[in-house]
């Protein structure tokens, strides 16, 4: 498979929801297209800030098909590929591929903590499954199942795997991915606040979960990385990082949902488990979303 030219700042989308819960979609594609006008170089829906498991199956081809209508071809379109059973990640991939979509961004089997000849074994399944560009998701502390450098060396003879989101928080992983695969993969930073980082040492694109309330702030920086103006880059990196810590926390979608609210782009309305912030928690993240705004720099 030819590799796709997936670059640049990709967000992590978040689903919008009415206060009853119900998908709100004219919403959703309002802020895809504003992210898209804001810059940015590609788009994922569905992933762990789309809240892909608070959804049935069929409500996630709703916003699929959403998505693709408010794309409209203007930048690559991924979906989070989380499912309970190999089969049915199997089911989506093709289910995507019908839609039109890009590509797709595969976790690990959810619930299940596979071994790694089980991790393997799925994401071989499901890159099988469409004949779709595969980037494989890979955020232990999340998920509890790690993909190591030498497993993606095992992964290399699957075509359609071409992408890798590194999420284990350890920037040396990108260096030795690097090393044992030379450019066999497009390597994306799926950690907000290690960026900058990661971008030195290799990374060609930045999925984030805060560019769902700072578009433009995310682009920029993005841009002066790309440019090696490290002083500037460093003076908005030093801004956004209170924000960016933000996405690594176990609420990530409530604190990214309430940025995103309070920057005029989207509601802070999660499904439950997920509740809204209150009481000190919530005084707490609005203080540091509101001392960012109140300081925000001129771009």
């Amino acid at each position: 498979m030819t590799k796709p030219n997936w670059h640049g700042v990709y967000p992590a989308a978040t689903t919008h929801f009415h206060a009853d819960y119900s998908l709100n979609l004219p919403a959703f594609q309002t802020h895809l297209d504003q992210m898209i006008k804001a810059g940015v170089h590609g788009m994922v829906v569905l992933g762990s800030v789309g809240e892909n498991t608070a959804h049935d199956y069929d409500e996630k081809m709703t916003v699929l098909a959403a998505a693709k209508e408010a794309i409209a071809g203007r930048v690559p379109l991924l979906s989070g590929v989380a499912e309970f059973t190999t089969a049915t990640a199997c089911r989506y991939a093709k289910d995507c591929e019908k839609l039109g979509l890009d590509g797709l961004m595969v976790l690990p089997a959810m619930v299940y903590k596979s071994d790694p000849r089980e991790t393997l074994t799925h994401f071989r399944t499901v890159a099988r499954a469409s004949g779709l560009p595969v980037m494989i998701y890979n955020n232990p502390p999340a998920y509890s199942t790690d993909v190591t450098p030498e497993m993606f060396v095992e992964l290399a003879d699957e075509p359609t795997i071409v992408s890798i989101k590194e999420s284990s928080g350890d920037t040396r992983r990108i260096t030795d991915l690097i090393n044992l695969t030379g450019d066999r993969y497009i390597l994306f930073s799926g950690v907000d606040d290690l960026v900058l980082e990661s971008a030195l040492l290799g990374a060609v694109g930045w999925i984030s979960g805060l560019v769902n309330a700072f578009p433009a702030e995310n682009r920029a920086l993005w841009d002066l990385i790309l440019a090696q103006k490290w002083t500037e880059a460093l003076d908005l990196y030093r801004w956004y990082t209170p924000l960016l810590h933000l996405d690594v926390h176990v609420k990530l979608v409530q604190y990214i949902k309430l940025a995103a609210q309070e920057t005029g782009l989207c509601s802070e309305t999660t499904r439950p488990p997920r509740l809204a912030l209150e009481g000190a928690e919530r005084e707490k993240v609005l203080g540091i979303i509101r001392k960012a705004i109140a300081n925000r720099p001129k771009l």
